[in-house]
């Protein structure tokens, strides 16, 4: 009997190093992930949107996963990027570059905006009823998943895949441990 469990196939150490090292790899990707996707835009108030045309190329290229955290409209400059909606109460935005500032002939603060991929500035200057927020970060890539899981089902998905990819990597870590302490009696 002993002798059968003496012939069981063990990998090689370095294999199973490796192994752990892939799965904290892992786990530390679907943190960092989930911290920067899910939990900084939640505890910020932030909206997230996908860049859906070249207008910003190549700074924010199409695909590119934009966080946009609620600015005050009076602390916003020339040289920031904002996201603004097209007509106020509409759900269509636009995320732009602020080229200059001006004012309406009522006094009223407004914003010209331009895609940094545009040759001239945007039709209409953006008054403050319309701005969503000020760009806050953008990861590349990540908005053609978004894109590709829609608006209504977008976080939920999300967040169930960073809670999967956390629980896999702590299980996987837990198990190695475990099998380091049976090894080392």
């Amino acid at each position: 009997m002993s002798m059968h469990r003496q012939q069981r196939r063990r990998l090689p150490s370095w294999m199973g190093g490796a192994g752990q090292a892939l799965s904290f790899i892992a786990l530390c990707v679907s943190a960092l992930a989930a911290i920067v996707l899910i939990i900084v835009p939640l505890v910020t108030g932030s909206q997230t949107y996908s860049v859906l045309t070249s207008s910003m190329a190549p700074s924010y290229p199409p695909g590119t996963f934009l966080v946009v955290k609620p600015t005050d409209f009076d602390s916003l400059q020339t040289g920031d990027v904002i996201t603004y909606q097209v007509e106020s109460a509409r759900p269509e935005v636009i995320t732009h570059r602020i080229t200059s500032l001006t004012a309406s002939q009522d006094g009223e603060r407004m914003l010209i905006t331009q895609g940094d991929n545009n040759d001239v500035a945007d039709e209409n200057p953006v008054m403050e009823v319309q701005v969503r927020g000020k760009l806050s970060y953008a990861v590349p890539y990540v908005g053609f998943l978004a894109n590709a899981l829609g608006n209504s089902d977008r976080c939920s998905v999300i967040t169930v895949l960073a809670i999967g990819l956390i629980a896999w990597g702590a299980v996987t870590m837990i198990r190695g441990a475990l099998k380091d302490r049976r090894e080392n009696r």
